[in-house]
């Protein structure tokens, strides 16, 4: 996957020219090696002001990019194939340092790793979900239990 999100980042980098894209990071679980997970690619990316819309939804939009989510300082745009989301956010929102932490956190951890991989696989096994945010809040107790633990771990160290 490290492939795929390579030439994706250098796609939105081309899209997103002359500074407006701040960061452009892989998240998610394909951003984990060894982690199960889904065949998609999630891409973090940071401008000034997530809510300026103009500023980057239609150059995304002519990259390929089709808009999905669109919510205060949060965007989401998925490729036609849904095999791609890239979530937009401001460089200064918390949920950008929250992503990274635990994407980093999981990549160091390899108990925490195989806690999370396990209860991916046994919400995969309850069959298909009416609604993608059903499953990601199934996931969310354990994420702040992890994402606490990597931002303790930190200050301790």
């Amino acid at each position: 996957m490290a492939c795929a999100f390579a030439d994706e980042r250098d796609r939105i980098a081309r899209a997103l020219a002359d500074g407006v894209a701040v960061r452009i990071e892989h998240i998610g679980s394909t951003a984990v090696p060894g982690l199960a997970a889904k065949p998609i690619i999630d891409i973090l990316v940071t401008v000034a002001d997530a809510d300026q819309d103009a500023q980057f939804g239609p150059a995304l939009e002519r990259a390929g990019y089709e808009p999905r989510v669109r919510e205060p300082g949060h965007r989401m745009f998925r490729t036609p194939e849904r095999d791609v989301h890239v979530h937009v956010w401001a460089e200064d929102d918390p949920e950008v340092n929250r992503h990274l932490l635990l994407r980093d956190w999981l990549r160091e951890s390899p108990e925490d790793r195989a806690a999370y991989a396990q209860l991916k696989r046994e919400l995969a096994a309850r069959g298909n979900w009416e609604d993608m945010n059903q499953y990601a809040e199934a996931k969310s107790v354990l994420i702040e239990a992890l994402i606490a633990r990597a931002e303790a771990t930190r200050r301790s160290a």
